[in-house]
């Protein structure tokens, strides 16, 4: 019987020599970190570092992968792999990698074995990657962002009642009647930043309360992992532990996962229940969320509705002094000034005008005057461009194909919509940062393999197929418009 080393070590020579000399750097990267496991009944599972690792091993080198495999352990040889996870309690106890666990994806192919376990550091199996055994108090990485504070959210008309009840949550979290708070607002207009603040503030009040931040598509990718691994009960009980959960971006569910909505109303009416604090984000207020499930919205207009609108003008020059104060950089106040008039769509545009002007001048070693000012402004202002989105992208696809969203995200197999959809798949890998996962779930509840074969596919037929070639270019434009 073959020992899993000697076969792995045969598979690396194998793959280093298809590299070539070349490509070494790409070897040592990929290659090298990779530890075998387990050789059994012809399955050779190896450990990786990462879901991030196991992603792209799987789109770049599966073809090598399955070569290599077949060639050492016959036509009916697979692979299996697991994700190596940190549970050193002493430091970093299991729980602190909440937040980003269970990111198991599973590989659809014949001859190819899903990543089904997830491992310690240690090599021993994790049975349940939501709550470590035995963990009388919780303590996690909050993943709030520490440059976010409430001392540096500038407070103005347009955020006024938002910023007030955010304070009164933070010093009394789960007992004022802003359970929940529920922020809303467009853009770039601080919603993500008071929220981070509003849970820093109450860690720095209330050191025993545990504090938790989480966007909408990492818990919907939580969840799905969960029902994959068959462990929802606990992945529900984990967040029942936290005193004090922030939901961002909650419009994300909009038309899609009905199931983790119900999932996260069960977990909802077990924080209130208890006087946990929640807070909730969103590019829209609650009665124009009418896509959620009705009886989670109807949770979410229980507590305070505080909403962020586009900053003044005197806002809009607090914000550039203070971030100028804090870089310590002197700019003139007719700079300031013409910034400040200028860019009054978001904060985010605001303070990226800013830094744009800044580097320009230090790169160009120039002086910062009114005139690079207006020069650079009016660039910026011109350039600045929609935030791509999966949303955004399936939209556009099917209005240039004249089709129904409906249908594109069904199971039809019809030519027109099957193009559509792997165009959608495709363009959404290249112009956003979601996860293959994501991209799936959010394009009619695919796996992740499917996405890989579209985007496989589209540039296939973008190199073979004229038309096709010319929908390619035709759609490129239009998000670039």
């Amino acid at each position: 019987m073959q020992n899993y080393k000697s076969v792995w070590e045969n598979c690396l020579k194998i793959i280093k020599e298809n590299l070539g000399s070349e490509n070494e750097q790409v070897y040592r990267t990929w290659f090298e970190p990779i530890v075998p496991i387990q050789l059994e009944d012809n399955v050779l599972t190896i450990r990786v570092p990462s879901q991030f690792f196991y992603e792209w091993l799987e789109e770049h080198f599966i073809d090598l992968l399955k070569k290599t495999i077949r060639l050492q352990l016959g036509p009916n040889g697979m692979l299996k792999y697991s994700i190596l996870m940190d549970t050193s309690i002493a430091d970093q106890p299991i729980a602190t990698n909440i937040p980003s666990v269970g990111r198991q994806a599973t590989v659809n192919r014949p001859k190819d074995v899903p990543m089904v376990i997830s491992e310690d550091e240690n090599g021993h199996e994790i049975p349940n990657p939501f709550v470590w055994p035995g963990l009388q108090k919780l303590r996690i990485n909050s993943q709030l962002n520490g440059n976010y504070t409430l001392e540096n959210f500038i407070e103005g008309d347009c955020n006024r009642l938002a910023r007030a009840a955010g304070y009164a949550v933070a010093e009394k979290p789960g007992l004022t009647s802003f359970n929940p708070l529920f922020l809303h607002g467009g853009v770039g207009l601080g919603k993500t930043h008071l929220a981070h603040a509003i849970g820093i503030k109450t860690k720095e009040l209330h050191p025993d309360k545990t504090v938790l931040y989480v966007t909408s598509e990492q818990f919907l990718q939580q969840y799905v992992d969960a029902v994959k691994n068959k462990n929802t009960n606990d992945f529900i009980h984990f967040y029942e532990l936290v005193d004090f959960l922030i939901l961002d971006d909650i419009q994300f569910w909009s038309n899609k996962g009905i199931h983790t909505q119900e999932a996260f109303f069960q977990i909802f009416n077990y924080l209130h229940q208890r006087h946990s604090q929640i807070i909730i984000t969103s590019d829209k207020a609650p009665s124009e969320l009418g896509t959620l499930e009705p009886r989670l919205l109807s949770r979410l207009k229980w507590g305070l509705s505080a909403d962020l609108l586009v900053p003044d003008v005197e806002t809009r020059l607090a914000i550039l002094r203070q971030k100028l104060a804090n870089d310590g950089i002197d700019m003139p106040e007719e700079v300031i000034e013409y910034i400040a008039y200028n860019i009054n769509t978001n904060i985010r545009e605001l303070e990226g005008a800013l830094v744009s002007l800044i580097a320009q001048a230090s790169l160009n070693h120039r002086q910062i005057t009114l005139d690079l000012a207006k020069q650079m402004i009016d660039q910026f202002v011109k350039s600045t461009s929609r935030e791509i989105t999966i949303d955004y992208i399936q939209k556009v696809v099917c209005d240039y194909f004249k089709l129904p969203l409906d249908s594109v995200l069904s199971n039809s197999r019809k030519r027109e919509l099957v193009t559509a959809r792997q165009l959608t798949m495709y363009f959404a890998k290249k112009m956003t940062k979601s996860s293959l996962a994501i991209i799936g779930l959010q394009c009619g509840n695919r796996d992740h393999a499917t996405v890989l074969h579209a985007c496989k596919n589209v540039v296939n037929l973008s190199e073979t197929d004229k038309q096709f070639h010319h929908w390619v270019e035709d759609l490129e434009k239009k998000f670039r418009e």
